[in-house]
């Protein structure tokens, strides 16, 4: 057999085969970076469904002058006002109550019967109700669900945390659903057993 004595010709180095190696890499790279930026700048400019709406800031107000002003008076009344008329559906069982009158059923005998609750909120539709609860369960604070028929209202389910004993305790639990969003009122029941 002949044998070729040519000195066989050598590939093409390996060399290029690792740069385009990092050059994918580096584009790689650059697509994933594109891309986390282009996700984080939609859901930024998205308003979060977990937060309600604030108080607008001293710098809104400050460049609004004169005219923010005028219309703070109507604004503070409007803010005072209670939104809500659950607390007058059963007069004379149930009210509405001030921190004093808490700070003085606190300080009063014992053989009065009263309790303090903080109510945030009644609902016509149990899940409705059952879905504050658990809210309100998250941010640590148990509450209860009272079941209430009213005369040309029907069927009211209101959830109530409490009943409360400490200015301290019910301080602290307002201030936790406040900071989350949660308005409450303070009621007074006097009879401890017609509240739960």
């Amino acid at each position: 057999m002949t044998r070729d004595y040519k000195k066989p010709e050598r590939r093409a180095s390996s060399r290029g085969n690792g740069s385009s190696f990092l050059i994918g890499m580096l584009i790689g790279l650059v697509l994933g970076l594109g891309i986390a930026l282009g996700v984080a700048w939609y859901v930024n400019r998205m308003p979060s469904p977990f937060l309600l709406h604030s108080k607008p800031s001293a710098k809104g107000e400050a460049t609004k002058g004169d005219a923010g002003k005028n219309r703070a008076p109507a604004a503070t009344s409007a803010e005072t006002k209670p939104r809500f008329d659950f607390y007058k559906i059963l007069p004379g069982q149930e009210e509405p109550a001030t921190e004093k009158q808490f700070r003085e059923a606190t300080r009063s005998k014992p053989s009065e019967r009263e309790a303090f609750y903080l109510q945030a909120g009644a609902f016509q539709n149990a899940p409705d109700a059952d879905t504050l609860k658990a809210r309100l369960a998250l941010l640590g604070v148990e509450a209860t669900i009272q079941t209430t028929t009213l005369p040309d209202k029907g069927v009211w389910h209101r959830v109530r945390a409490g009943p409360y004993t400490s200015i301290e305790e019910l301080n602290q639990a307002r201030e936790t659903l406040k900071q989350n969003g949660v308005e409450t009122t303070l009621i007074r029941v006097r009879d401890a057993g017609a509240g739960k």
